[in-house]
């Protein structure tokens, strides 16, 4: 997974697999990708920047099953009354981390929960009912994707023994678009 070069080939592949074919109409532009990483402290890992900035920064195709929302975008079922998202703060996880077993009082576990939803990602989508899939920008696990729900937090790519797909935001398009399960390791 290079999270600093777009591979051409990546980019191909997760444009076929969004089908978008509007000449980058749907795209943000560079200096709108450029603009939204000065205001927010970050840069965009590879190849979602180049995706975002010139092929589509949304789309209803999927993935996830409720569509691909844009960097600044959350899903309508996000909810109101949240903590503030920051994605310059570091992402707190390098493991997964099922919350609703782990026995600490919820005085102590509320506000780390809140930063594993709020600090150092996007928001991709939701695939409902609370699932939410994450692009880390910062922190140790920058460039993977990570499934955030209200029980708990779950990296995605082979390595992590959940699914037989490559990390990163190409992998996780082209798992999809291959029409696998998530979770498909046996």
């Amino acid at each position: 997974m290079n999270t600093e070069h777009a591979d051409p080939a990546d980019l191909a592949s997760i444009r076929e697999a969004f089908g978008v074919d509007d000449g980058g109409e749907s795209a943000l532009g560079w200096a709108a990708v450029r603009a939204f990483e000065a205001e927010h402290g970050i840069v965009l890992p590879e190849p979602y920047r180049t995706f975002v900035a010139e092929v589509t920064a949304r789309s209803h195709e999927g993935p996830p099953h409720y569509g691909l929302v844009g960097p600044a975008e959350l899903p309508d079922d996000w909810g109101d009354g949240r903590p503030a998202r920051d994605p310059a703060r570091p992402f707190p996880l390098t493991a997964p981390w099922l919350w609703e077993d782990d026995p600490r009082p919820e005085e102590e576990l509320g506000p780390l929960v809140d930063q594993v939803f709020d600090h150092g990602s996007i928001v991709l989508g939701t695939d409902g009912c609370g699932m939410y899939w994450h692009l880390v920008v910062t922190g140790p696990h920058r460039g993977h994707i990570w499934l955030i729900t209200g029980e708990g937090a779950t990296p995605f790519g082979a390595e992590f023994g959940f699914t037989t797909a490559e990390s990163g935001f190409a992998g996780w398009v082209g798992h999809w678009a291959a029409g696998k399960d998530w979770f498909d390791a046996e």
